[in-house]
């Protein structure tokens, strides 16, 4: 039986996979495979399909919110969705556990299965997650348009998740019991900004791979991403580093003389490349095989530094081993061609039809141009791929997609920074982890800034690490890392018990 539930899961999250082959390929593929996981982890501790029958799902509902919090003069409203998992909860006192979304789709996994939920089994939790706005199922049909989309911000989330505290608060007739937030990656940030921006709402945060410094000119991905393909710990190399550096020499060598066909069948391109925005685009997917195999190291069998250094050195030549990891992700995704075409990466990113699962690429786009930046540039020495990778090709998106103007985005990080604190927050009781593999951890906070606003830095450990199911197979130093967090909430749990 568990095995059908598996398949029939796959069918409805891996099936018809197809499109542009680069990094939002990838996000999707790993938001996928991280929803299996969570369903094979959920029903092997339930004992299904024998606990079947005692098994009582979450709660999942809609809450009614402004689409501005901070004009209240616009009457306009969306419904939000949120999930309740009351199996752990000791009522009436027990404390409450939120598990913030962000940019993609939420679902019931969401408190039935990671980190935050075993930590909510030990200390009898009330379970609660809720949607971000624009994203999944909480948004209106005219969401996307660019009329609609202004009120997509950090800032309206934030005050989304107040709104649901209450909510929540009334609901089950809370007073005194304890809440502490949980997010990764962006939602990181919003766990750390929730805590630092409402501190008499959240009594604690966990902040995990969150990029809480915006950055227009994100040079520091690339470095990141090339020293964790030398780095001998998780399988990388000097010799593989280089062999990736010159095997893009060799691509930005054949796009400078003109011998386009050549790539075109190399590596599969669906369609014709033409200068120069097609150029960039092409050596864009190819940097993302490496991008992506960093950023989600061992979350996936397509995510594999040691496995693809291992082909980019034996290969016979560095051109043929860059070759041979583009058939490897193509495989991993399920392309028969890769999209080069810049054209239809602009038609994606104007979509305005909404999408009630997975990954929301226009809605978090938006957010780049309108708060964050985080491009991931190559015009720095650092960087192993092409310089074809620029600012401003990405920057010009935003003025193409949303007419939003370059001075705007460098404005916009500015204030953003301002708003938070960058990564110098000050705030207290938030925990900030952060693996060395991950490209993501330089922008977030990687030594402690008080007593309580601590940073644990996990070796060997990629993107969002410690979020998902403990396993048996967690790295030594993972395996600490989850204990440190676990003695750091019972601290402070007790503490607000005290202070009652």
């Amino acid at each position: 039986m568990l095995a059908l539930c598996l398949q029939l899961l796959l069918v409805l999250l891996l099936g018809g996979v197809d499109g542009a082959w680069n990094q939002r390929q990838i996000r999707k593929k790993i938001y996928q495979l991280r929803e299996v996981q969570n369903f094979k982890t959920f029903y092997t501790r339930l004992g299904f399909p024998k606990g079947a029958p005692l098994y009582v799902p979450p709660v999942e509902g809609y809450l009614t919110q402004p689409l501005d919090h901070f004009n209240r003069r616009n009457n306009g409203t969306y419904k939000q969705r949120y999930w309740i998992n009351e199996e752990f909860w000791k009522r009436p006192d027990g404390p409450v556990f939120l598990y913030i979304g962000g940019e993609s789709a939420e679902s019931e996994f969401s408190v039935l299965a990671g980190e935050h939920v075993e930590l909510a089994q030990k200390h009898q939790a009330l379970l609660v997650a809720l949607e971000h706005r624009y994203y999944g199922a909480s948004i209106n049909q005219d969401g996307l348009t660019l009329e609609a989309i202004r009120f997509l911000s950090s800032q309206q989330a934030l005050a989304d998740l107040a709104s649901f505290h209450l909510f929540i608060s009334q609901k089950y007739n809370l007073t005194q019991n304890t809440w502490i937030c949980f997010g990764g990656s962006y939602p990181g940030s919003l766990s750390a900004w929730f805590r630092l921006k409402f501190p008499h709402l959240v009594y604690a945060a966990v902040a995990s791979s969150a990029p809480v410094r915006a950055e227009l000119d994100f040079t520091d991905y690339n470095k990141v991403v090339a020293q964790s393909l030398s780095d001998p710990v998780i399988g990388g190399s000097t010799k593989c580093l280089d062999k990736v550096r010159e095997s893009f020499k060799e691509v930005d060598s054949l796009l400078h003389t003109g011998n386009v066909s050549k790539l075109e069948k190399d590596f599969s391109s669906c369609s014709p490349l033409h200068a120069p925005e097609d150029y960039a685009e092409f050596v864009s997917n190819l940097a993302d095989i490496f991008m992506g195999a960093v950023q989600y190291n061992m979350e996936s069998p397509g995510s594999d530094v040691r496995k693809i250094c291992q082909h980019i050195v034996s290969a016979e030549s560095a051109y043929e081993g860059l070759r041979i990891a583009n058939s490897m992700y193509m495989d991993f995704i399920g392309l028969k061609c890769v999209e080069n075409s810049h054209e239809k990466t602009m038609s994606e990113l104007r979509n305005t039809e909404l999408n009630p699962v997975g990954v929301g690429e226009r809605q978090w786009y938006y957010q780049t141009c309108t708060e964050f930046g985080y491009y991931q540039t190559c015009e720095n020495s650092s960087c192993p791929f092409s310089s074809l990778i620029t600012l401003k090709s990405q920057l010009d998106l935003c003025t193409e997609v949303f007419q939003i103007p370059t001075e705007s985005v460098r404005q916009s990080v500015q204030f953003t920074n301002e708003f938070y604190g960058a990564d110098h927050p000050k705030s207290s009781r938030i925990i900030f982890v952060n693996g060395d593999v991950d490209p993501w951890h330089a922008l977030s906070v990687l030594k402690n800034q008080s007593r309580s606003e601590i940073a644990i830095f996990i070796n060997g450990t990629a993107h969002c690490a410690n979020m998902g199911p403990s396993r048996a197979s967690d790295p030594p130093s993972l395996q600490k890392a989850r204990e440190e967090i676990a003695d750091k909430i019972g601290e402070w749990l007790k503490t607000a018990r005290m202070a009652v």
